[in-house]
């Protein structure tokens, strides 16, 4: 299993790296166009001036893996859930992952909807199917924040579970950090700038989304790694323990026949000098 999770993980890896281009990307054009047109209203963002309290349903994807055998990696997804739950009862659960299925149905929580296809080898277009669901149920009011709850791959050696907030966003996302050399060009944009924006958000999502299964997808890797290689320096502790045991108890049986036949020796001995006498 150590060896099979290696090569996913490296497989994984790829993936992931080919993902942040297009994600970085879209980003920048989003960015692009606050700066273009700083007064654009969308329907995917927070008011300007965020006075509006936003209290409603929210929705949260959940993404965990098929199996277990990972360490806390599931465990971490299900406690973030739960507390997530806890502060917000009127939460609706998407879940991909077959260990999410079922921890949830095991506590009695209901699932709003859970994806069927496997947690592994996640592809975009099981990202824009998730996205489009759940974008459906964004615009149309039944759901006023949707979050993603995934496990983040910090970097090459250790991951966590995080808890984002993908919609509604706040324009600081993406007017903070440095001006690009490309800020100060006039653009036009057709239709309109807000059908733009909303367009890019759209695929902005899907980016997330599939990023999220990815990152998910190697951190599961990562962490039946780390279990797999734990679990196989616990059994050579274990048979080391064992064998000195073993070692123990063998010679403690091989001193007990010597006493034994050097205990009957000398008694046979001392019969044949009684006998003489």
């Amino acid at each position: 299993m150590y060896l099979i999770s290696s090569t996913k993980l490296r497989k994984a890896k790829n993936e992931l790296t080919r993902t942040k281009p297009y994600f970085t990307a879209l980003k920048a054009e989003i960015k692009r166009i606050f700066r273009t047109a700083p007064d654009v209203e969308s329907k995917y963002f927070y008011p300007e001036d965020r006075t509006q309290k936003l209290d409603g349903t929210y929705g949260c994807l959940v993404i965990t893996g098929d199996k277990g055998l990972a360490g806390a990696y599931n465990h971490n997804i299900i406690k973030d859930t739960m507390h997530m739950l806890e502060e917000h009862p009127d939460t609706r659960l998407f879940v991909v992952g077959e260990f999410g299925r079922q921890a949830f149905m095991q506590r009695g929580i209901k699932i709003e909807q859970s994806f069927l296809y496997p947690a592994q080898n996640p592809t975009m277009q099981r990202a824009r199917e998730i996205s489009s669901i759940l974008l459906r149920r964004f615009e149309s009011g039944e759901l006023v924040k949707i979050f993603v709850v995934y496990t983040d791959m910090k970097n090459g050696l250790s991951s966590a579970a995080e808890e984002t907030r993908i919609l509604p966003f706040h324009r600081s996302n993406f007017t903070a950090g440095p001006t690009d050399a490309g800020s100060k060009v006039s653009f036009e944009f057709t239709p309109s700038v807000s059908a733009v924006l909303d367009n890019i958000i759209e695929s902005y999502v899907s980016g997330f989304i599939y990023s999220a299964l990815v990152d998910s997808f190697t951190s599961e890797q990562n962490s039946r790694m780390e279990a797999m290689n734990a679990a196989n320096e616990n059994a050579d502790s274990m048979l080391s323990q064992l064998s000195v045991q073993y070692n123990r108890v063998r010679q403690a049986a091989i001193t007990q026949e010597i006493t034994e036949v050097t205990s009957g020796a000398r008694a046979l001995k001392k019969s044949k000098l009684r006998e003489a006498e």
